[in-house]
């Protein structure tokens, strides 16, 4: 089955994107006073969502793409700024700067055919352009 993916220009804009907010997300960081092991320790949580695969595509394409939107770290960022919490307002840092990360290395959010397919084209060894 082949899935949709954006390409060209727009698939560049994305991932440039990701590189913002990368960088924006850890410049939040290191303005909440949280130590640096903690943005190394919690920077690759949101990939224990690959575990979810074990349980089918459609299954770990759900809980991949809800670790790996923005809609997590803004609402707890928002909470951290709500409640004048700086440690939310780290992890929500360090959670976004994991997306960041992600979109401008080229993983997008996945499709339930299977995690290779996703949102800005395929990946690993059989994919096309990456």
């Amino acid at each position: 089955m082949t899935t949709r993916a954006v390409a060209g220009t727009p698939r560049l804009l994305l991932r440039l994107e990701g590189l913002v907010l990368l960088a924006a997300a850890t410049w939040v960081f290191s303005r909440t006073s949280q130590p640096w092991w903690l943005y190394a320790a919690l920077f690759f949580v949101p990939d224990v969502s690959f575990a979810a695969y074990a349980a089918g595509s459609k299954f770990g394409s759900v809980a991949y793409n809800a670790l790996h939107s923005t809609i997590g770290p803004t609402i707890l960022g928002l909470a951290g700024l709500a409640l004048g919490s700086l440690p939310l307002l780290g992890v929500a840092a360090i959670w976004a700067a994991h997306v960041g990360f992600d979109r401008a290395l080229g993983y997008g959010l996945k499709y339930a055919t299977g995690f290779s397919d996703t949102h800005l084209g395929r990946i690993g060894l059989k994919s096309a352009g990456a």
